[in-house]
Order: structure tokens, then C-alpha cells, then sequence
């Protein structure tokens, strides 16, 4: 007997509780919030356009009554004093996360969110520090705790490149909006990436640049600070390997992207070799100048007060030593054992190095200094006093092509560690009655540049006197053309969850040359997880390519939040609920470009045993969960990337698995580009 398996996300949505008719223990409901959350963020260099939120800005006195805070209001007496005291940093200025005291006094903001125990008591405060601190601290602030506190749960958070486009538009772009605002003529400019054609670099730009791209790398960075203290709400489950895996799969895919391109696989970053790509980012702050650029070869220097390129080689081989013995010391001196499934977690924490690091005076903080140092090789020793570079904001750091490098020093280190783990049997992955009969996919593979608008309002200086003109740029954007999976699978046992994991690599080298199975897996490209329950019999899978669980649709822009949110107000359901969540890449970007040609890649399902996988009962109907997001426990017990996480010596392991599926597929780009204005 046949049985379709559709996993309809429109079933999914329609079984939540519509967004608008919610309400907390305050009795406001989620469109009161999101209304408030839309004018709390839109023109965050100006005054607040919203006349009831302005009036709590300017009559609230957060130290009122305590009793409103669940800290008993230690962290906003902790702020008030600084603010009185006029120790924080002054508004029309840039902010770095990467800068202690910045980041201090956004947390210090944070903190008095996150205690918050009621909407009114949230918002207040948001409104009353937004017209007193700095911008950049604010908004960092008020992302973190709409996304951490429960307060928020259903809260849309606008696109970052509308909140602050300095950080994501070519100054280029930015000039013209000004002239555009100052002459009150409305206009739609063209954005381009940054470079020439002289610059192999740039045929990929459209990756690192991308601002879904770069709004998911700081979407995650929120989710999943390095900062994070449970002490705050609660514990972010697995976000040592979460660290890990975000930043692979950027780093394989961004080599997919190369390869699509006729350009090598990123070569990994030595701190004793020169920096051979240099970057000009074309990209300006807001208030504090140019982003600094780099030349071409530079030598690492060491950064004062930040770190000695020596420290950092210490640092490196203190943790390659840990993986070497398998055990990392705990700063009590105790032996934590990494030889196991969980290793890769505390790994993790080390390298980035998070308050999760059972040891920071030993291990250090190798990410999060390398991020700064080589950010700061435009002015090692502070003699231009430049302001940050790219790779010192998460907004930006994908732009520089060295970001990639970096990672992949990273990620090499990690591999380091997986392939010391012992590889997996056919008993370890075989599901048992469960084998895969035919793998093949409806529609051809093809993906397609498009043109996508975003606003430049809030990139412009404005006041309330002088009519806002319509100023947008559009940048082209890879996508591609829908497609589903089909996916056969005999069942011989009774009813049955089943995990099924879709992943592909690339099929050969830049030399044309296969890549063994081995080299393939580590390379491999997160399409989709999913849960499905298998009946007897043979079961028909189709999966959409917009159902998959590692991507979230395009954000809304705040147009549409204003609009959806207005709706709700007046009753009606907003229809935002999918996008609540911001944490996995872009929809778009599923597939990588392709070429003419059609770039080869093997796919594979791998069917595995959901009784044994799932963290979490109902998984087979909950079609909301979202790979990525830290809300709650991570529902796959599996380590990332499994089955294909750990080093395979004899490919017959897989060739002979029944519940393993592998074909080869093609993608193409026919060099389409979509105009939509």
C-alpha cells in the first residue's frame, strides 16, 4: 500500500493560535508587542515615532518600582548609575560586540530587559534607554532579549539591514540615498559588489555579501552568544557544537560556491604566513568613517591590547594538544574526556571560547581573538585610530574573504578532533526492516540570480518635519527554481519515526578530480532533517525544497511588518508566524549556484532509526522546528552532520547500508537574472 507523506507547512501554521488574539499576564497582545518592537527599532538615529511609546520614553523612571523586575531591579540600578554618572558611551558613535566596554554596557541594557516581568516594564525601559544610550549598544540589546525573553516570543524582528543599512549597503549606495533625502526625490539605486572583475574574489561576493547571509551569521551570534551566562534565563543546549556547525557549513558551502565558480577551495589562514587577499570594503559607518581596508600579502602583526600573534600559536597548540590526548583539563585540573559523541560541544566552547569554556585562562578565546586581530591589521598599533574593520561586527565579517580562511582554520581543527573518533559500523547505522528504494528529485535543479528591494529610509538623517521620500536599493540575489525530493523507502516492521537527513557535496575538485567518499562527506552540505512516520509497506516521500528545516524565508521588510502589524491589531491573523524564527540560512541560498554546465553533486539520504535520534516526542508533526534556534532542547540526539561526521576508510560501510541512499544530481545556472522593477 502506497501512502503519501506531504508534509504541508500550511497545516502546520494553521494549528497555532492566531498571532493578534494572544496576550500575556499583562494582557497585551502579540500585535501590541510587535507594534511596539517595529517603532522601537525604525529610525533608531531619530526620535521615536510612536507618540505613546515617546511619552514612556521621556516620563518613565525605570527605578520607579522594583517590584516589576524578577532581580528586585539590581541590573537597571546597576545601568542608572552609569548613565547618571555619564560613563556610557555617547549616541551618534559606532559600536563593536568586540569591544569589552561596548559590550558591557549593552549587556547592562540586556539585563534589565530579560528581567523584566511584564510587557509595560519591558518596553518602557527599551524606550526610555533608546533616547539615552548609544544606538548600536541599543539595538543589540533590545535583539537579544526579544529573542531571549518569553516576554517576546512571537515578536518578528525586523530585518537588520533596514534597522541600520550602513552595515550592509556600499557608501556608494548610502551617498546617493542622502542625495536622494536632501532633494526629496524619491529613487531606487542599484547596488553592486564590491570589487572588479580583476579580482577573482568577486565572482563569489554575492555569498559573503549577501544580507540574508550576513543577517543570519548575527541572527545566530544572538541566538547563541559568546557571552551567555545561564544565570541570564537559561541553559542554550549544545552551543559549543552548534558553534561548530553553523561555521562548517558556511565554510562548505562557501567552497561549493567556488567551485561553482572555477575558483579552489578556500585555503585555511597561518598566522606565519601573509594574509594574500586583501579586502576593500567599500562600506562606511554611520558616525566614525570608512571601514579600514586591507592590502594585498600583509604579514600579521601583533595587536596591542589585544594579543601577540605568539599567543595565539600557544593557544592553538594547547587545544590540538587536548585533542591529541583526547581529554580536555578543567581549570580544577580534572580530565573531561572528549573521545566520545558529546566531545565536539565542549570543543566548541573552548575554541570560540564562550563562558561555557570549562578553562578560558588555559585555552583562551582562539575565535574571538582571531576575529579582533585580524580585523585590526589595517592599524595593529592604533596609530590611525581607525575604527573597527569588518571582521570585528558579525553584521559585516562575511564580506572579507579572509572570514572564510579563518573558519577554515577553524574547522580544520575540528576535523582534527572527529577523525580521531572511531568510524561508524553497518551495526552503529543499519535501521533495521528500513531501506531506501529510490532517491530522485521532481524539477531540475537551477538556481537563478534575482533583483531584492530594501528600504534606505533609516540610512538617512530625518526629522519629523520633512516627509519621508521612498529610497531603496536592490542588489541581485541567488535563488532557485522549487524542487521536491522523492524518496522511496520500504518499511518490513510495523509502524516506525524515522529521521531523514538530505545532504550532497561536490562530486569532483576544481581539477576535475572525484573526491573519495571520505573527502566528499566532510564537505557535505545540509539540505533538510525531518521526522517522518513510516507505516508498513512502502512509503512515497515528497519534500519541498521550501519545506527544508536548515532555511527560513527572506525576512519581512519593516513595510510589511507596519502593514501585518496593523492588521492584527484590527483583528485579523498577521500571518508572520513563520518567520518568528530568523536562525537558519536563507531559503535562497539552499542550493549553491551551479554553472552552465552543470556543476555534479552526490546526494544522499540517510533514513535513520527516529526512536533512537528524536530528543523530543511529536517531531513527525511539528513542521515549525527550526534546525537552528536556541529555544528549549536540540531535538536530534545525533551529533551534527551524522551519519557522515566522522571519517569513513571504506565507503563499502555505506555502500552496503540498506537505509542509505546515493545519487548523483547536477545543478545549473544559466546565467538567468530577474529584474522586478
Amino acid at each position: 500500500m502506497k501512502v503519501l507523506v506531504l508534509l504541508a507547512l500550511v497545516a502546520a501554521a494553521a494549528a497555532w493560535p492566531g498571532f493578534g488574539f494572544q496576550a500575556d499576564a499583562g494582557g497585551v497582545s502579540d500585535a501590541q508587542k510587535q507594534h511596539d518592537v517595529n517603532f522601537l527599532l525604525h529610525k533608531i538615529y531619530g526620535e521615536i515615532r510612536d507618540s505613546n511609546l515617546k511619552a514612556k520614553a521621556d516620563s518613565f523612571d525605570p527605578e520607579a518600582d522594583l517590584s516589576h523586575y524578577s532581580d528586585d531591579g539590581a541590573a537597571v540600578q546597576k545601568l542608572m548609575r552609569d548613565l547618571k554618572d555619564h560613563r556610557l558611551l555617547e549616541q551618534k558613535h559606532w559600536f563593536s560586540l568586540f569591544n569589552p566596554r561596548q559590550r558591557q554596557e549593552a549587556l547592562m541594557l540586556f539585563d534589565v530587559l530579560i528581567h523584566c516581568k511584564d510587557w509595560d516594564t519591558f518596553v518602557s525601559n527599551a524606550a526610555y534607554f533608546r533616547q539615552r544610550m548609544n544606538e548600536g549598544e541599543f539595538v543589540y540589546a533590545l535583539y537579544v532579549a526579544v529573542i531571549h525573553s518569553p516576554l517576546a516570543e512571537h515578536v518578528v524582528l525586523p530585518p537588520l539591514y533596514e534597522v541600520t543599512p550602513h552595515l550592509f549597503t556600499n557608501s556608494e549606495v548610502i551617498e546617493a540615498a542622502y542625495r536622494a533625502k536632501q532633494t526629496q526625490t524619491p529613487g531606487k539605486f542599484q547596488s553592486s559588489f564590491t570589487g572588479t572583475k580583476k579580482n577573482p574574489e568577486q565572482r563569489v561576493a554575492y555569498f559573503g555579501e549577501d544580507i540574508g547571509m550576513n543577517t543570519h551569521h548575527v541572527t545566530w551570534h544572538m541566538e547563541f552568544p559568546f557571552w551567555w551566562q545561564d544565570s541570564y534565563s537559561h541553559h542554550l543546549d549544545r552551543k559549543g557544537e552548534n558553534f561548530f556547525w553553523v561555521h562548517h557549513q558556511l565554510t562548505v558551502r562557501f567552497d561549493a560556491e567556488r567551485l561553482s565558480n572555477y575558483l579552489d577551495p578556500v585555503g585555511e589562514l597561518h598566522w606565519d604566513k601573509p594574509i594574500v587577499q586583501g579586502f576593500a570594503p567599500h562600506t562606511t559607518y554611520k558616525y566614525g568613517g570608512q571601514f579600514p581596508s586591507r592590502p594585498d600579502n600583509v604579514d600579521f602583526e601583533d595587536v596591542d591590547g589585544v594579543a601577540r600573534i605568539r599567543d595565539l600559536l600557544i593557544v592553538e597548540s594547547r587545544i590540538r594538544d587536548a585533542i591529541a590526548h583526547g581529554y580536555i583539563v578543567d581549570r580544577a585540573g580534572n580530565h573531561i574526556d572528549i573521545m566520545n559523541e558529546r566531545g565536539i560541544n565542549v570543543l566548541g566552547d573552548i575554541i570560540e571560547s564562550s563562558m561555557y569554556s570549562p578553562n578560558v585562562q588555559y585555552y583562551g578565546a582562539l575565535h574571538n581573538t582571531a576575529h579582533i586581530v585580524l580585523g585590526r591589521q589595517a592599524d595593529p598599533h592604533g596609530k590611525y585610530a581607525l575604527p573597527p574593520g569588518v571582521l570585528e561586527h558579525f553584521e559585516t565579517a562575511t564580506r572579507d574573504p579572509s572570514f572564510f580562511r579563518l573558519h577554515k582554520y577553524m574547522d580544520n581543527i575540528f576535523k582534527e578532533h572527529k577523525d580521531s573518533l572511531p568510524p561508524y559500523t553497518v551495526e552503529d547505522l543499519k535501521f533495521n526492516e528500513v531501506s531506501v528504494d529510490k532517491v530522485s528529485i521532481d524539477g531540475q535543479l537551477e538556481t537563478f540570480f534575482e533583483d531584492f528591494e530594501y528600504s534606505l529610509i533609516n540610512a538617512v538623517d530625518d526629522t519629523q518635519e520633512i516627509a519621508d521620500v521612498e529610497i531603496s536599493t536592490y542588489v541581485p540575489r541567488l535563488n532557485h527554481k522549487d524542487f521536491s525530493f522523492n524518496i522511496d523507502i520500504s518499511n518490513n516492521g510495523g509502524e516506525a519515526l524515522a529521521t531523514i537527513r538530505i545532504f550532497a557535496w561536490p562530486h569532483r575538485d576544481n581539477n576535475g578530480i572525484e573526491y573519495t567518499f571520505d573527502e566528499g562527506r566532510w564537505n557535505a552540505i545540509e539540505l533538510d532533517k525531518f521526522w517522518v512516520k513510516l507505516s508498513s509497506g512502502t512509503n512515497h516521500i515528497v519534500r519541498k525544497s521550501s519545506e527544508s528545516a536548515v532555511t527560513v524565508p527572506d525576512v519581512p521588510s519593516f513595510e510589511t511588518l507596519f502593514e501585518k502589524t496593523k492588521e492584527a491589531l484590527g483583528g485579523a491573523d498577521s500571518g508572520l508566524t513563520e518567520f518568528e524564527s530568523a536562525t537558519g540560512i536563507p531559503n535562497r541560498f539552499l542550493l549553491p549556484k551551479g554553472n552552465e554546465q552543470g556543476l555534479e553533486f552526490d546526494l544522499v539520504v540517510a533514513v535513520t532509526d527516529g526512536a533512537a535520534d528524536a530528543a523530543l516526542d511529536g517531531l513527525h508533526e511539528n513542521t515549525e522546528f527550526n534546525h537552528y534556534g536556541a529555544h528549549g532542547k536540540y531535538p536530534d540526539n545525533r551529533p551534527h552532520g551524522y551519519p557522515l561526521d566522522r571519517k569513513v576508510p571504506d565507503e563499502r560501510v555505506f555502500e552496503d547500508l540498506p537505509n542509505f541512499g546515493h545519487i548523483q544530481v547536477k545543478v545549473f545556472n544559466h546565467g538567468e537574472h530577474i529584474h522586478h522593477h
